[in-house]
């Protein structure tokens, strides 16, 4: 049941699920879903609990994987680190810069960042499902790259998409953050203690204006990673083995459900909305375009083989067009950018690009499944 749970493919499917209940709800009874979304438990609305408690445990969960990766895992050496590190660089720029061509003399820039992260559950999931025979190493490349670029749009979220910044609350989650790394250096792992500390960060870092999804990619990062000899696991893979399931059946969908639901009344005027087409190419065409870009200039760069063991260019391109699947973090972006009818339009082009380029990608890559198979 525990591998069951631990299913990316599963995981993907329940957050799609949700995104297709959110879309039908929208459109069935509109005035109950917006009724249901800024409806107020406790000091946050049901809408805020998903883009800023929820996600928050899904980066929480990330910065948990990008430090494995940092100290343990793929980035421990630059050389290696440096091809899918620079590839995600590129492939949030490249999509950016086209989304501004395409939107260039309108006032509707402020969505530049909206086509530029990956969602790591649904490319993972997609990639189990049709690359079975895929070299283990594309899997890494993949989650290596979703999760930098997750890292980079954070820090886009915290420096552009947080108007005004509290400093008081600001010290005050910087401060806990402190106090959770002196416990892990202190060995302090109950989560009777570790708990607290890790809801004042948030809450304070909320109440300073900055996305509060900042405080669970920083709490991720400063989390232990290399177990003591009389720990069978470290902190933060037992966090990691506990909380992944939760981020992935629970925290995802969730949001998801919250923030999916679009009206699809007028659809056919959408496809003139350069907000809607600059979404969709930029995720169709400018995150693979970037991702390849990238992959070229690090590789050609950096001493050693141009890929990682047993990967071709040809998975590559797969890999790429897998990329464009923006969702999670695209929707976000989508809701930080716009507060009037134009959110719903660039989050409608988010799930159309999002399913075209899951579709592409799953095609290029099953294809390249077969060949490895009877290779």
């Amino acid at each position: 049941m525990d591998g069951v749970l631990r299913s990316e493919t599963l995981g993907g499917l329940i957050a799609l699920l949700a995104a297709a209940a959110a879309v039908l709800w929208a459109n069935v009874d509109g005035a109950g879903y917006d009724a249901l979304r800024h409806h107020h438990l406790g000091p946050l609305s049901i809408e805020h609990w998903a883009a800023d408690g929820a996600l928050a445990l899904f980066f929480f969960v990330a910065g948990l994987e990008l430090k494995r990766e940092f100290v343990l895992g793929s980035l421990r050496r630059p050389s290696a680190a440096a091809v899918p590190v620079v590839a995600a660089a590129f492939g949030v720029a490249v999509p950016a810069i086209l989304y501004v061509v395409v939107n260039a003399g309108t006032d509707n820039l402020r969505g530049w960042a909206v086509p530029a992260a990956t969602d790591i559950a649904f490319a993972l999931a997609v990639l189990a499902v049709v690359g079975s025979a895929l070299p283990p190493s594309l899997r890494t490349f993949l989650l290596t790259l979703a999760v930098v670029d997750d890292l980079i749009v954070i820090v886009i979220i915290a420096l552009v998409y947080s108007d005004s910044v509290a400093l008081l609350p600001l010290l005050g989650s910087a401060l806990a953050c402190a106090a959770y790394a002196v416990a892990q250096r202190l060995r302090i792992t109950h989560p009777v203690l570790l708990l607290p500390v890790a809801v004042l960060a948030w809450a304070l870092l909320y109440d300073s204006g900055v996305h509060a999804t900042v405080a669970g990619v920083a709490l991720g990062l400063l989390t232990r990673v290399r177990p003591d000899p009389d720990e069978a696991r470290s902190p933060a893979e037992t966090l990691e083995h506990r909380l992944s399931p939760v981020s992935a059946w629970l925290a995802v969908p969730f949001f998801a459900l919250m923030s999916a639901g679009v009206s699809l009344s007028g659809v056919g005027d959408l496809a003139q909305d350069p907000v809607v087409v600059g979404v969709v190419l930029a995720l169709v065409l400018g995150k693979p375009l970037g991702i390849l870009i990238g992959t070229w200039i690090a590789a050609s760069l950096t001493p050693g083989p141009d890929l990682p063991p047993g990967l071709a260019w040809r998975d590559l391109v797969g890999l790429a067009c897998l990329g464009g699947v923006g969702f999670t973090v695209s929707l976000l972006v989508a809701d930080l950018s716009f507060s009037d009818e134009r959110a719903e339009a660039a989050k409608t082009a988010v799930l159309v690009a999002s399913v075209a380029a899951a579709l592409i990608g799953a095609a290029l890559l099953g294809r390249r499944s077969r060949h490895h198979s009877r290779a």
